[in-house]
Order: C-alpha cells, then sequence, then structure tokens
C-alpha cells in the first residue's frame, strides 16, 4: 500500500481509539462520580394529598399516615390503639372516644369540642374526634396528653417524628457535610444533604454504607467512612404513669363457686359450709343479662350473704354470660355499646351494694375478638371504677392465654381487676380436641407460666381446679377391621364421687402416669370404648403443689356440686 493510502487509515484508527478511549473515560468518570439527583420527600414519604403527614416511628418510616384537620395534627384511631395507646376505645356503634383512667372515664363524642370527666366537661378548643365509615382521627395533642410518647413536627413536607420505645440507641455527630441517600449507592437519589455536626441515628452497619435516621424523620444510607465518633444515648421517657391499686385478701384465698340456678338453691350454704373446710368466698352465680335492654337477671339472696358473713366467708358474686336464652341476648351488642354497657355496670354494682356483697366475678366465656374488639376488656375498666367507689372487690373467670383468647388482654385486667382465675380445666372439651385429660399437671404448669408471660403477677393468680373429670366414651363409625377407625367422641361430666366409684367398678388396675399426676384407664362395652383420667385427691394435691410452689394468690374450685368431703382435708393442706 502506498504511503498516501496509509496516512488516512492511520488517522482514522487513531480517531476511533480517541474516541473509544474517550467514551471509556467517561463512563468510568460516570460509574465513579455521585449522583447529585435528589428524591422528592412528597414522593419518598408517599404522600399525595396536602392533608397528608408522614410518621417516622422509633427511626423507621411508616406506610400509615396522619392527617390534618384545621390546622392540626390528628392520628387515625386504629395506629393510636395498636401502636401508641390500647387503651383508648372507639366505639363506631355510638360515636364515642373512651379513655379510663384509674379512677375516671373520660369520653369525647365525635365532631365535639369538649370531652367529659365523670359530670364534668371541659373545652378542649377545638374538635377532639373526627368519624369516619372506617376508623375515627384523633387529635394529636389529645392524645398525648394520656400516652407515653415523644413527638416533633416538620414541614415541607409534614410529617412527624415520633419516639415510645426507650432504649439505648447509638448516635453519630457528623464530622463533614454529607448525604443521605436512599440505598447504599453513589448512584442513589439523595434524600437529604446533611451538614457537619449535626447528629444521625444509627440503624445498621454495613462496611461501606450505613443505614441512618435523621433528627427529622428521614431514614436513609450514608458513607461509613463518614460515619465516625459513634456513641450511646439513652432515650427517657418523662411520662408519669399513673398507679392503680387493688384491694387483696391478707391470706391464701379458697374460693368455691357456687352454681345457683334457683332462688331455692341459695339455701345450699348452710350445707357447703358445713361440708367444706377453709372456704374464704364463695362466689354463687346470680347473675346474668336478661334482655338487650341492659336488664340483669338476679337471684341474689340477703339471707345467703347473712349466712356467709356470720361464718366470716366473702361473697363474690359471679356474672355470667352462658345458661343464655341466645335468641334474645346479645352479650356483643351490650358490651359493644357505651350505653348499654355503662347500664349494665350500674345495675350489677347496685345489686352487690343492695345485697351487701364483698365482691363479684366476671365469667364471661368463648369471646370472640373479632366479634367484641375491647368490648370486654372496656367493660371491666369501667365496672373497676365503680367497684372501687363502693370498695367492691373485682375479679374475673378467664380462659387459659392462647392465640384464639386474646380477648381477654390480661396484661391490661392487671391494672383494673383485682384477681384473675385462670380456668385451667377443659383442657380436652369434645370431638374437635379429642379425648384427653380435664388438666394434666403439665398442661396446668405451663398455662401458669404463659400467664406470667402476659404480665399477671403471682399474687393475682387464682389457679383454677376442677371438681369434675370427663367420661369419654368413642362410639366408632366404621367396621372394627377397616383401615382406620373413626369415632364419635362424646363424654359426661363426672363429679369427683362419681367418677372415682366408675374407675373402682369399670377398671381393675388403672395406670398411674406421672407427667400428667393422674390415674388412667380404658375399657370397652358393646363396641363403645371408655376412656377416664381421674381427677381425685392425689391430682388435686398435684394442683396446689404448683399453686404453692409459683406462690400464687390462691385457687378457685368447680364447683360446689361436684366436690366430696375427703378433698378438702388435701385443700386445707396447701390453703389455710
Amino acid at each position: 500500500m502506498k504511503k498516501k493510502q496509509v496516512l488516512p487509515v492511520l488517522i482514522i484508527v487513531g480517531l476511533i481509539i480517541l474516541v473509544l478511549g474517550f467514551i471509556l473515560i467517561s463512563k468510568l468518570i460516570e460509574k465513579y462520580t455521585p449522583t447529585k439527583e435528589h428524591k422528592e420527600l412528597t414522593e419518598y414519604y408517599n404522600i399525595t394529598e396536602d392533608s397528608q403527614v408522614a410518621i417516622t416511628l422509633n427511626h423507621a418510616v411508616l406506610e400509615n399516615h396522619a392527617t390534618i384537620i384545621d390546622g392540626h395534627v390528628y392520628l387515625d384511631y386504629k395506629f393510636i390503639h395498636d401502636v401508641l395507646n390500647e387503651r383508648f376505645y372507639w366505639d363506631a356503634n355510638e360515636n364515642i372516644l373512651l379513655y379510663t383512667t384509674a379512677s375516671d372515664v373520660i369520653s369525647a363524642k365525635a365532631d365535639a369540642n369538649s370531652y367529659s370527666i365523670g359530670r364534668n366537661s371541659t373545652d378542649f378548643g377545638r374538635v377532639i374526634v373526627k368519624a369516619t365509615a372506617e376508623s375515627a382521627w384523633v387529635d394529636l395533642e389529645f392524645v398525648k396528653a394520656y400516652s407515653d410518647f415523644n413527638y416533633t413536627l416538620f414541614e415541607s413536607p409534614s410529617r412527624i417524628v415520633i419516639t415510645n420505645e426507650w432504649k439505648e440507641i447509638t448516635v453519630s455527630t457528623l464530622k463533614g457535610d454529607t448525604e443521605i441517600r436512599v440505598k447504599g449507592g453513589i448512584k442513589s437519589p439523595i434524600l437529604k444533604d446533611v451538614k457537619k455536626g449535626e447528629v444521625v441515628t444509627i440503624i445498621e452497619v454495613d462496611e461501606k454504607w450505613t443505614k441512618v435516621c435523621s433528627e427529622d424523620g428521614i431514614v436513609g444510607y450514608i458513607q461509613s467512612n463518614k460515619v465516625k465518633n459513634t456513641e450511646a444515648k439513652t432515650l427517657v421517657s418523662e411520662y408519669v404513669a399513673e398507679t392503680f391499686n387493688h384491694m387483696k385478701l391478707d391470706k391464701t384465698i379458697n374460693f368455691l363457686w357456687h352454681p345457683v340456678f334457683s332462688m331455692n338453691a341459695n339455701k345450699e350454704i348452710s350445707t357447703i359450709l358445713s361440708t367444706t373446710k377453709g372456704v374464704d368466698v364463695l362466689s354463687p352465680s346470680w347473675f346474668k343479662p336478661k334482655d338487650n335492654n341492659d336488664n340483669i337477671a338476679s337471684l341474689a339472696s340477703s339471707d345467703y350473704v347473712k349466712y356467709a358473713h356470720d361464718h366470716n366467708v366473702e361473697v363474690w358474686g359471679m356474672v355470667k354470660n352462658f345458661d343464655l336464652d341466645s335468641s334474645s341476648i346479645d352479650v356483643n351488642h351490650i358490651l359493644t355499646h357505651t350505653s348499654s354497657r355503662q347500664n349494665l355496670v350500674k345495675q350489677l354494682v347496685a345489686q352487690a351494694y343492695q345485697y351487701n356483697l364483698d365482691g363479684l366475678n366476671i365469667d364471661f366465656e368463648s369471646l370472640k375478638e373479632s366479634e367484641i374488639g375491647d368490648g370486654y376488656i372496656q367493660f371491666l375498666r369501667e365496672l373497676s371504677i365503680e367497684c372501687e367507689k363502693f370498695d367492691l372487690l373485682l375479679s374475673t373467670a378467664v380462659h387459659i392465654p392462647a392465640s384464639f383468647n386474646s380477648v381477654y388482654k390480661y396484661h391490661e385486667q392487671v391494672d383494673f381487676v383485682d384477681y384473675i382465675c385462670i380456668m385451667t380445666y377443659d383442657q380436652h372439651w369434645g370431638q374437635a380436641s379429642g379425648e384427653g385429660s380435664v388438666a394434666a399437671l403439665d398442661w396446668v404448669e405451663e398455662s401458669i407460666k404463659n400467664t406470667f408471660a402476659e404480665g399477671v403477677p403471682a399474687d393475682q393468680l387464682l389457679l383454677g381446679v376442677p371438681f369434675y373429670t370427663k367420661l369419654w366414651k368413642l362410639t366408632p363409625t366404621s367396621e372394627a377391621n377397616s383401615v382406620e377407625v373413626t369415632y364419635i367422641i362424646g363424654f359426661e361430666n363426672l363429679g369427683l364421687t362419681s367418677a372415682k366409684n366408675w374407675m373402682k367398678n369399670n377398671i381393675s388396675n388403672p395406670t398411674w402416669d406421672e407427667k400428667i399426676a393422674q390415674y388412667y384407664g380404658e375399657t370397652v362395652k358393646n363396641g363403645t370404648t371408655y376412656k377416664m383420667w381421674l381427677e381425685d385427691e392425689e391430682s388435686i394435691e398435684a394442683k396446689l403443689k404448683l399453686m404453692q410452689e409459683y406462690k400464687l394468690a390462691g385457687a378457685a374450685f368447680w364447683s360446689s356440686d361436684l366436690d366430696n368431703t375427703s378433698i378438702w382435708e388435701v385443700i386445707i393442706k396447701y390453703i389455710n
């Protein structure tokens, strides 16, 4: 090739190399140069309306938003209840917000500028609560007055930074200017330019990028080499929690339920007290809702109370929700409507005062949180205030802690109720549970521990003890030679004497199960299998040893019509 032909080719090749080099250098510069793009905070907080207020809670940005109404910040009731203060109660049926202290019920009606404490009304200066079809919006300052949290409000865009976890955190005072980015990476958009001297809270530390929260509630990432001189800081609440007083008996309680289904049954008290030993408290099943108009049915007897008091026995009248006419009485309706619930409270306290009772025992069973919400616990809050006015002791009988029993809110009962009795029986109850013990010892102990875990202290806890045994009857529904035999599982409840006699007459050699502390036996008659896990003096003594070991307030026995004389010789070894 001639020189004149080579030269242009070299020039072209050189230009190509130059261009490629320029492109490569540009790419490298682009790759390693931090972006200066800023992400709009309205987009970051998902704010789509001017009235919305973003929420940063304990250094985390929430999906929830507050709202601005007439220039003031309002929080959604569900957020208040679930996150900030579950003691607020919103009655969506009657559009009223309630908050219960140790001595008063504070109420605010929807769209009202005032709230009431008892019969006294106070002007708040603006609407306290706005009702919506789905929930309610409550003024932030009104919530703050009764709740343990701090907050700061920021503008552009509107956002509140809330703290309600009081713990040690790690903070860093920045030594130079830098940026908080959406993600860890120099190409991630900038959320905030932070200046030297600003303080950030350290959330997560990585080699290159550290997740932080700024004081104005922006959560993102800073290059780790910019985060130095960290120190521990303890967040301290200035909120002063109110104290709750409780009425207590200065002894281990020997509590006996007395089923009463007619006025004539009240005459049984003399027999009960002459055949038992050491009973401190009798709880006759006297009261229950009569209708949905807040009336109650009562079998209370002044002669009964006088006889008990003459024998140094207290009477805590039982209020029950079973044995009702379900066609005309809806307990859920009563407890979820404030006017009905509060009228029920007034009637119960009036009955207790009229008959000179020492207390009330609330035995509302099989409640579902999906249907009743906080109606049950609000009933106890309101009832406790009225009971205290008349020196009435308040106790409850509740199912053991379980996910399906969350309606009982044991941790909240602790403040308002004097004693909580866990019904540690009916461990196995029928076809759904299968046959088994009424109250196996290991199950009872686990129930005690689970109740402690719910926040119930030992000195407020009564251990429920059964005076009955289930005689299980398994009737096959398929041929005996089938691959899998299925059964209809039925049972009969037998009192202590009847159960012991059945075991004696039908099982030649029952086996003792150390783990559950019960005798077990089974037999087959006419194709039906009978099984029994026996409750007797030995099994009940084992439960009373648990009561003693865990220093519980006492034991509650179900019930007076199922006991025998010899069981009381065992009981008084551990109580009185």
